[in-house]
């Protein structure tokens, strides 16, 4: 295998093990500096446990925030949790503007609009008690550099990342640092976020399962709306055996109400109308014992005939999933869904 090949297995394995988290839970921090962009504030930082922003900062309001009352709960009985992270993001906003900078001057780049983007954090199986933590920068859009916490050594996929990976091995004592905190104490914070913030984030909401179709000859999506935590998997059948040809799976996105959504079609068009019942759309839900499963029959089947109605919760989850992908078009990709967006400021 050549060595762009492994680094391309090594992030894609990255990105695998960050989205599939049946098991897993999640404290995750994004920070994001821009240039070039007047409109957007220069510095972005949020943070998130199992993908619930609980955290937020910019350079304009310069200071944390927090957004549930469980948050505000454990700042009560930490009262310097929050000066800690208003410190850091005050740091961290003059930090990066210095990282975007060098990098911009290595790379002969002298304007324009650039984004670069740090996401780092912690995951932690409740089921076996590992850990494992991460930290990794973006730079316009594409993978730039990524910290290997086994060998203490950067990973640069990126070949504009290369004198930054030079420099950057070269400084032990930082490694060392990062992999303490992403291995030691990004978990323990975990934990006592997990334990404030209990009967938020591991609750566990069923959704409302629908049969969709356009039109008789169009596919049938079977949409699942209103679920929570969005650690779910939805899938045709046939006789009790999982369809793979002629399934086509959507991408689980969020609601307005902070749950979630997703669907997934079926080809019927050459399915024989007395054998559909013979097929079933299944949603299960990590946590939660029991599947809830649809046969397909037609007279359950939505239609844009009349007197069907839209799903609103679609409506709604579609325009904020428009919404997200604006933002991330601007250069502000507000998610800091892995942890330490607050760590003492790092050098480039």
């Amino acid at each position: 295998m050549t060595h762009n090949n492994k680094m391309k297995t090594f992030f894609a394995l990255l990105l695998l093990c960050h989205c599939s988290c049946a098991v897993k839970h999640s404290l995750e921090y994004f920070l994001t500096t821009s240039y070039g962009l007047p409109d957007f504030p220069e510095f972005v930082a949020i943070v998130k446990v199992d993908g619930v922003e609980i955290g937020y900062c910019d350079s304009q309001i310069k200071t944390a925030k927090s957004k549930y009352d469980w948050t505000r709960e454990l700042i009560r009985d930490n009262p310097d949790h929050l000066e800690w992270y208003s410190e850091r993001c005050l740091r961290h906003q003059y930090s990066f503007r210095g990282y975007i900078e060098n990098i911009m001057q290595r790379l002969n780049e002298s304007g324009g609009v650039h984004i670069l983007q740090k996401m780092s954090g912690c995951e932690w199986d409740d089921e076996t008690g590992e850990t494992a933590g991460f930290n990794q920068y973006g730079y316009d859009g594409e993978d730039f550099i990524a910290m290997d916490m086994e060998t203490l050594t950067w990973i640069a996929p990126n070949p504009k990342a290369f004198m930054t990976k030079a420099r950057w091995d070269a400084e032990k004592a930082r490694l060392q640092h990062n992999k303490n905190h992403f291995i030691y104490m990004c978990p323990s914070l975990l934990k006592k976020y997990l334990q404030y913030g209990s009967s938020s984030l591991q609750r566990r909401v069923r959704p409302s399962v629908s049969l969709l179709q356009k039109s008789p000859s169009s596919l049938v999506s079977c949409f699942a709306t209103g679920f929570y935590p969005d650690r779910a998997v939805m899938f045709w059948r046939k006789d009790g055996e999982e369809l793979h040809e002629g399934v086509d799976h959507g991408e689980i996105l969020p609601n307005h109400d902070e749950t979630f959504q997703m669907s997934v079609e079926l080809d019927v068009s050459s399915v024989k109308p007395e054998d559909r019942r013979r097929y079933e759309c299944v949603f299960q839900l990590s946590g939660v014992k029991g599947d809830i499963v649809t046969r397909l029959d037609k007279l359950v089947i939505r239609s844009n005939d009349p007197p069907f109605e839209f799903p609103v919760a679609l409506v709604a989850g579609v325009a904020s999933a428009l919404l997200f992908v604006s933002v991330c078009i601007a250069g502000l990709c507000l998610a800091i869904k892995k942890n330490n967006g607050f760590l003492p400021a790092n050098r480039v």
